[in-house]
């Protein structure tokens, strides 16, 4: 088995639904160890969010819904009652082995218990204590609850999706995926790994991260932000179309759509060249690239009748001999059939203690000396209690009593 990344790392995963289980899943995958610690019984609730459920290998679903599936590979699960003093006493023995914790308990939730940063970190002084919330640790929305459709709301990232309020199906939208907890699992696993690096190159101590979503969404807003911060104008939505050069935009062809980018004065001349209009080259108001971004809608109208004259399949022969980056617009059962997305082993098939061959999506992360290249199935409710406890100290008999307590 190849070295891994993060091997060594000790991770442990007091979360649930997905944006820390994400980033406790992407340290998994780079080779740390990581225990989620979850409410004996039930488990994290995200469990429950199905359907779809895996099924056990005689075809019954299971209580493992996919979308716990999704953020949990590559761990192990012990269950922990955190209101009971023999629960909490697990944790700290467990903190007291890690470099990392990461929690996403309301804030100022854990504190009764004594599982605060500054609880944990009496027991640990060189821990790493992530914590993400909606609003953050402090501020006056800081004890608030939310979920990433309200930050997705509160940072604008909603008012930059969906078409223009004077078109059919205008006005702000969601994006359909959870993309502000994916985004801030993202932030998350790049902030351990640089408190880390912080501890164990520097010399410095452990210390404490403070992640909101509502700031994770709205610093993921990027360019768009920045278009404001120097015009001090709302930039409007612009459907499936970019805020970059143009066209910068999806295409409806005769049969499906595509999407192209050919935002530059030599992309789009050969874009010209590929629909068989070197004309548009020579009309003012399209030759140069500030030209086209301020006459966007004259010009998307004479792409768009190009378009839709002919099938998808012949425009991308076409844009690709021309060097023009283009693709299908496809549903999720038509990227996985793309040649290179199978050339790339992003469909990996692992082993489930209940439901047998299951296929999950691989890390996208190519690394030549430190491959991710074995996967672990997401455990179930508690699976490896017994053994991480054991090596804790407890054994069969005090396991059983904590048991009999609804401690674990």
């Amino acid at each position: 088995m190849a070295e891994k990344a993060l091997n060594g790392v000790k991770v442990l995963d007091l979360s649930r639904v997905l944006a820390a289980p994400l980033a406790a899943q992407m340290l998994g995958d780079l080779g740390a160890e990581v225990i989620k610690v979850e409410r004996p019984g039930v488990g994290d609730e995200s469990r429950e969010y199905g359907p779809p459920f895996l099924k056990n290998r005689d075809g019954t679903p299971t209580t493992d819904a996919a979308f716990y599936l999704s953020a949990n590979r590559n761990k192990r699960s012990v269950t922990a009652n955190l209101a009971t003093p023999e629960g909490q006493e697990i944790v700290r023995r467990l903190a007291a082995q890690s470099d990392v914790v990461l929690e996403n308990f309301k804030t100022g939730s854990l504190k009764k218990y004594g599982l605060d940063y500054e609880g944990l970190k009496a027991v640990n002084p060189r821990l790493v204590y992530c914590s993400i919330t909606g609003f953050g640790q402090t501020g006056p929305l800081a004890p608030k609850p939310g979920y990433d459709g309200v930050f997705q709301a509160m940072s604008g990232m909603m008012s930059a999706s969906g078409y223009p309020d004077d078109q059919p199906g205008g006005g702000p939208m969601k994006m359909g995926l959870s993309v502000v907890d994916i985004l801030t699992s993202l932030y998350a696993a790049n902030a351990i790994q640089a408190a880390l690096y912080h501890r164990d190159v520097h010399g410095g101590p452990g210390q404490h991260i403070d992640l909101s979503l509502l700031d994770c969404g709205l610093a993921s807003l990027s360019h768009f932000a920045m278009n404001y911060l120097v015009s001090d104008v709302v930039p409007p939505r612009r459907g499936n179309g970019g805020f970059g050069g143009v066209p910068s935009q999806a295409f409806r062809c005769a049969d499906r759509h595509i999407f192209l980018v050919a935002g530059n004065n030599p992309q789009f001349a050969r874009l010209c060249q590929a629909i068989g209009r070197p004309d548009l080259l020579q009309d003012p108001r399209f030759s140069h690239t500030s030209g086209r971004i301020e006459n966007r809608d004259a010009l998307l109208a004479i792409l768009d009748a190009e378009f839709a004259a002919r099938p998808a399949a012949v425009w991308l022969q076409l844009l690709d001999e021309a060097g023009v980056a283009a693709g299908p617009v496809n549903d999720l059962r038509s990227a996985l059939a793309e040649p290179q997305i199978q050339h790339r082993g992003m469909v990996r098939q692992v082993e489930h203690a209940v439901g047998g061959p299951l296929r999950i999506l691989a890390n996208p992360i190519r690394l030549s000396e430190t491959p991710i290249e074995d996967y672990a199935a997401p455990p179930t409710v508690g699976q490896d209690t017994d053994a991480v406890l054991g090596a804790l100290g407890y054994d069969a008999d005090a396991r059983q009593s904590l048991r009999a307590q609804g401690a674990i």
